[in-house]
């Protein structure tokens, strides 16, 4: 006679998970705007990738657009985290908007290496994916086009004017390996090929994939708090499915379906760079109401990193 199986189930929190300081200063840049500007604050493109923090925002006076034709002169706006392009930040001062950029200082850091590749007459390949806004605004960082390459075969079919004189930034946000495979395609075809003097690719989104393959190791399924427009979050769900654990993305608790936790005894939990603590919570007591799990935090790098926020938000001492 088979025994019943009494193993109470466990939830395992990956660490570090949520918030990074990029996330941190942008949403800080709009409630520190709005508290010192009043209602309304427009924000080019969401802030961050998160509905929850979008809505948040939203409810407190910030108006989110796509264009800038969609904003009053003399108004105030915020450029999201992910950057925009030379010819939105033009545009925004020929019309005389008050400007606060809330571009993550890593991402900054790939438009200087673009300005720099393209003073030393470097083609340019950017590794990302072609929706995303932070690719847009990289791409738009100078004149003459930009090469887009997306996958390995896009590496495979690439035709540069001067393949002795190329170099290639990557997409912040995207899966580590992936990255390294595209590279590794685009270093055997073309091996003069020059990249960043540092990885492209945060250590925000270093650490927390890193995070999924040691959750991978323990867990029966992973669940990633995240919105689904958010590109790391994403990368967390396929980082942990190419480990052979079923990921499910979801905004808040109520994505959760029951019956992804059928026979699970180990539930991993794990959030995207944009999704906020009260978010994860909230989705740890859900899972702890279904299924009685205890909750145990996994070891993992502690993050220090803090982003100041530009001169015109600091608080006077």
């Amino acid at each position: 006679m088979t025994k019943p199986d009494t193993q109470t189930p466990e939830i395992l929190l990956a660490n570090p998970r949520g918030f990074c300081a990029g996330v941190e200063r942008a949403i800080e840049i709009v409630e520190h705007a709005l508290a010192r500007f009043g209602a309304p604050i427009y924000v080019r493109h969401e802030v961050v990738h998160n509905r929850h923090v979008v809505n948040g925002l939203r409810t407190r006076g910030a108006i989110f657009v796509e264009e800038l034709d969609e904003i009053p002169d003399g108004a105030t706006v915020i450029f999201s985290a992910h950057g925009v392009p030379l010819s939105v930040q033009r545009e925004a001062a020929r019309r005389g908007l008050r400007v606060f950029d809330a571009t993550c200082p890593l991402v900054n850091k790939v438009h200087n290496e673009v300005t720099r590749m393209h003073t030393q007459n470097l083609e340019i390949v950017m590794i990302g994916h072609g929706h995303h806004p932070e690719v847009e605004g990289t791409m738009g960082q100078i004149e003459g086009g930009i090469h887009l390459v997306e996958t390995e075969a896009d590496a495979a079919t690439l035709r540069p004017a001067h393949p002795e004189r190329l170099a290639y930034v990557t997409q912040t946000t995207l899966s580590v390996d992936d990255a390294a495979g595209i590279v590794a395609a685009l270093r055997t075809r073309f091996p003069a090929i020059t990249g960043p003097k540092k990885d492209d690719i945060c250590y925000a989104t270093q650490n927390r994939q890193d995070a999924v393959k040691h959750l991978a190791e323990e867990a029966d399924v992973v669940f990633v708090v995240g919105s689904k427009n958010s590109s790391n979050s994403n990368r967390l769900c396929e980082v942990a499915a190419l480990r052979g654990v079923t990921a499910h993305l979801v905004d808040d608790s109520a994505d959760i379906d029951p019956t992804w936790l059928a026979g699970k005894k180990k539930i991993g939990v794990t959030a995207g760079a944009s999704a906020p603590e009260t978010l994860i919570t909230e989705v740890i007591h859900h899972l702890q109401k279904l299924t009685g799990a205890t909750v145990r935090e996994l070891d993992g790098v502690l993050e220090k990193t803090v982003f100041p926020l530009p001169k015109g938000l600091q608080e006077k001492s």
